[in-house]
This record gives structure tokens, sequence and C-alpha cells, in this order.
């Protein structure tokens, strides 16, 4: 397997892997190595058994400044390619964050610094956001007269702050901070910026000492219902996967531990 260039993925401790942005200098912009590599990775974490939880971070002070727009390597298009070959590489941007959100494991998104388009993309497809004091949000596509919508974000973003904060942020483009983004919801937690990294492995470790299926259909639930129509259609999702849990022989040991 080829050693990725621009990640580092560490494991601090059993059924937790961390997955680090590394592109310090640039403040982990994607680019085409990035792009190709991170999908790979996110492929591979997708089928690994010993991983129960992931963290998702960003080396250096960001976490991830969005696309490098400066050198993104041969790939890039401009705006004279047909559309079909710039709706291609969109359709290869996108499918990062689609590849986050389908990851069966938990996802625990730190964010360490800057997180600015496509890393708000990413950071919006984990299924929590834990931030440092230092970072800070913004959508910014529209600021270079693209639609503030693209990689998921008018999907995500109004089901976890609301449809109207969703549209200040996304429609102004303004930069957001993490105190105003741990009271719009966007965050569960707000740590100091030596903290984040310890404290992201914390939750994501706590993840993954539970049971995988039932962590695993937890997060799942939780997606699907986001969007169910009605009450009872989400009790029948939650019903299933609670006999289906139920039969395992991990739930009935950990039954019996916790009777004993």
């Amino acid at each position: 397997m080829t050693v990725p260039s621009t990640l580092e993925i560490d494991r601090p401790g059993d059924g937790v892997a961390v997955l680090r942005l590394n592109r310090p200098k640039q403040l982990n912009a994607i680019n085409e190595a990035m792009q190709s590599e991170l999908r790979r990775a996110l492929a591979d974490v997708a089928t690994d058994r010993s991983v129960r939880a992931l963290v998702l971070t960003g080396a250096g002070r960001g976490f991830c400044a969005g696309i490098d727009v400066r050198d993104f390597g041969p790939s890039m298009l401009d705006a004279s390619a047909p559309a079909l070959e710039r709706m291609r590489f969109q359709e290869r941007m996108a499918a990062l964050a689609e590849a986050v959100r389908a990851l069966p494991q938990p996802v625990v998104a730190a964010v360490n610094g800057p997180c600015v388009g496509a890393g708000l993309a990413l950071c919006l497809a984990a299924d929590i956001r834990i931030c440092s004091e230092t970072a800070s949000f913004a959508n910014a596509a529209i600021l270079l007269g693209l639609s503030g919508a693209e990689m998921g974000m008018s999907y995500h973003l109004p089901r976890i702050v609301g449809a109207g904060v969703a549209a200040d942020w996304m429609l102004t483009g303004r930069t957001v901070s993490a105190g105003e983004a741990d009271r719009r919801g966007l965050v569960s937690e707000v740590v100091e910026p030596d903290r984040l990294a310890d404290r992201a492995v914390e939750v994501a470790a706590l993840i993954a000492s539970h049971s995988p299926l039932g962590a695993q259909l937890t997060k799942r639930a939780l997606q699907v219902n986001t969007d169910a129509a009605n009450l009872s259609a989400a009790l029948e999702l939650e019903n299933r996967n609670q006999v289906i849990a139920h039969a395992t022989d991990e739930a009935a040991e950990r039954r019996r531990k916790w009777s004993s």
C-alpha cells in the first residue's frame, strides 16, 4: 500500500483511528493528491473492522482551508472546460463528504483552526463536531462568485443549525467563530486548543467501547430518521434495529455483566 503524502493515520487506542489532513503550510487545503488519498483512506477505514470510531482533524493550525485554488494540480479545470468535465470534477469533490457520512463507524471531527469550504463540508458530514477556541468556520464559495451550496452543505447545515442560520452563513459567506458555532449547535463542545486532540480521542474511545453493531445502527438511525416522514416511520426503523441488536451474543454478554 502506498504511504499517503498528504495524510497521517494514527491508532491512539483500541478501536480508534485518527485521520489527519497533513498539508499544514497550506492550512490542509485539498489538492489533487489529497483528494485521491483521502478517498482511498476513507474506503480503507470503511472496511477495517478494527476501527470502531474515527477522529478526523488537521495538522498544524488549521482543519482544512478548502480546495487549494492556488495549486490544486493537473486535474483542476478552468471555466472554458466542457461542462461535463467540470461536473465530474465537482462530483469527485462532493464524493469526499459523502464518503465521510457513509462510513459505518461514527466520525468525530476535531476542528483545530480554520474550517472553510470543502473543509466545512467534511466537518458537517461527521457525526460529532468538537472544536478548539481558535477554530473558525466559513462557507466561502459565494465570495468567489460560486454557489454557497456545494458538497452537501445545503443538506447538512440546515439540519444541524436550522434553515435560517444556514441561510445567513451560506449567503453571506462570513466567518463564524467557535463561540457562535457553539451557540448555534454546530459543535457539541469547545475546548482549549491543547486539549482538543485528547478530548476528541476520549469521545471516540467511549464510542469504540460500545458494541460496534449498536453504535453503527445508532448512527444510521440518526441519519435516516432526520428525514423520516413521521414518527411511525422512525419507530419502525428503531424497533427493527433493537430486535436485530438484541439477538447478538455481544448484547447478551453485556446484559449479563450489567445485571451481575
